[in-house]
């Protein structure tokens, strides 16, 4: 699956859904986004089950804001509505795979938990 270009009109809908979304803040200008783009992509064809999104910071500036974006290319991963990684910098493949399982082998239960302060259920 290639990635999909993420906007104000649905950033929210699309990191918010079940599952894991990742997403690449870049810039066209940008040396190190491009650099990353093709490893970003080649992910998104190796793990169809995730969503890989693209924000292109100059055309989203409200929405890169928002984000708090400082640097780019910013990956961020969402899994179930809930932020789970947020990382500057362009990552090699192999590291982008270790993000991806790192993510996928979350206990979701354990990181609600965590953001409410409750103990997790167990």
């Amino acid at each position: 699956m290639a990635s999909v270009a993420l906007t104000g009109a649905n950033f929210e809908e699309t990191v918010t859904r079940d599952g894991i979304v990742l997403v690449d803040f870049w810039a066209a200008w940008c040396g190190p986004c491009r650099g990353f783009a093709p490893v970003f992509e080649r992910a998104s064809e190796k793990h169809p089950d995730i969503v890989f999104g693209k924000v292109d910071t100059e055309a989203e500036q409200s929405l890169a804001a928002a984000a708090q974006i400082r640097s780019i290319p910013t990956l961020m991963a969402f899994r179930d509505g809930v932020l789970v990684f947020s990382q500057p910098g362009a990552l090699p493949a192999a590291a982008l795979e270790q993000v991806i399982q790192a993510v996928r082998d979350l206990d979701m239960d354990e990181v609600r938990a965590k953001i409410s302060g409750e103990p997790a259920n167990r």
